[in-house]
């Protein structure tokens, strides 16, 4: 899986209260446009189409996990999987995950697959979470 880079403003959103990672809807986003890390919100991106399986605002995230051991804090995700219906889906190649609870949809952060990718109909992508060493972790 493509490595993540988090979004510089999480981190000021983080220590404003502006998250609660372990409660807040968290969703995954698709785009073919390089996100800027600089940006906050979820309106500075520009997402695929809401067309053929893909819905506007992404797909929710299940928080499998969401607790400190040790003074490191973990966040776990379950894989999350996009299918195309009615024709393909796409392209993209970025996958971003934000706040849906945020008040302005804050950003989290973002996997860059490295190539485009488009889901011919009814076939899956596969957003692979580490289910071992989380999403992120904060030390």
């Amino acid at each position: 899986m493509a490595s993540f880079i988090k979004f510089q403003p999480f981190v000021e959103n983080l220590a404003e209260k502006v998250f609660d990672l372990g409660a807040d809807t968290l969703k995954v986003a698709l785009t073919n446009a390089d996100p800027t890390a600089s940006v906050g919100t979820l309106a500075s991106v520009t997402e695929i189409s809401g067309t053929n399986g893909y819905t506007t605002g992404g797909t929710q995230a299940t928080i499998s996990s969401s607790a400190q051991t040790s003074g490191t804090y973990k966040l776990v995700l379950a894989d999350v999987t996009f299918t195309a219906s009615g024709g393909s889906m796409g392209t993209f190649q970025y996958v971003v995950l934000y706040d849906d609870t945020a008040t302005n949809n804050e950003l989290i952060g973002y996997w860059d697959y490295g190539t485009t990718i488009t889901i011919t109909n009814g076939n899956s992508f596969l957003v692979d979470f580490d289910a071992s060493n989380g999403v992120l972790q904060l030390a």
